[in-house]
């Protein structure tokens, strides 16, 4: 991140996790659509995990069609079965799943979850826990699309009510249905105070 005139932070690389399905809902597609212009309109690269099927083609599309800037990051055994966007500014082809992920952390500011399965949920997740143990400080999003993710967003309450998630690691996560909502708090970000303080990263993610 770099820090703007005003003190706050800007967000320049923003990673996407969604779906490799479009789901049954049109919302999702031009939603996914939106998010990729917006992205491109405003200067900031999409960082995502490299193929073109699905929610992920399209957010890709969009963004490239607006002249955005779009790094993919993807698995070798994912290479033919998510196909591959063929067309990204940058594709990173890595070993397995762990490496994706790490990657996208590594070259990416802000983390956004659009409507997904199991896979989005996984990566969304695994970023905020890092941010937890302090691997890094990055703020995490759902993108709240048609109330998407509003079960789940009780759910993290939940953990935290019952003693399992600290109540400043909970109210960490930014929930909106408005991408330019979502994007003006990534710049005022704030993170919390890590679990255990700083952790050494290439310790932890091994």
């Amino acid at each position: 991140m770099t820090s703007s005139k005003h003190g706050e932070k800007m967000t320049n690389a923003i990673a996407v996790f969604c779906g490799s399905a479009v789901g049954t809902d049109s919302i999702f597609l031009d939603t996914a659509q939106k998010l990729g212009q917006t992205l491109a309109e405003q200067g900031k690269t999409l960082v995502y995990g490299g193929g073109r099927s699905g929610l992920m083609g399209v957010v890709a599309d969009s963004a490239l069609q607006a002249g955005g800037k779009v790094i993919g990051v993807i698995p070798n055994v994912l290479v033919d079965r998510e196909l591959a966007h063929p067309d990204l500014t940058e594709l990173h082809v890595v070993s397995n799943m762990h490496e994706r992920k790490t990657k996208m952390s590594e070259l990416s500011d802000a983390f956004i979850a659009m409507p997904g399965g199991a896979g989005t949920l996984e990566e969304i997740f695994e970023q905020w826990t890092w941010a937890q143990l302090g691997i890094h400080l990055k703020p995490c999003a759902f993108l709240n699309v048609a109330g998407f993710y509003d079960d789940l967003l009780k759910f993290i309450q939940l953990t935290s009510v019952k003693g399992f998630t600290h109540p400043r690691f909970a109210d960490s996560i930014i929930a909106s249905n408005d991408i330019p909502d979502i994007l003006q708090q990534f710049d005022a970000f704030q993170a919390p105070q890590p679990k255990w303080g700083m952790a050494d990263q290439q310790q932890l993610v091994k």
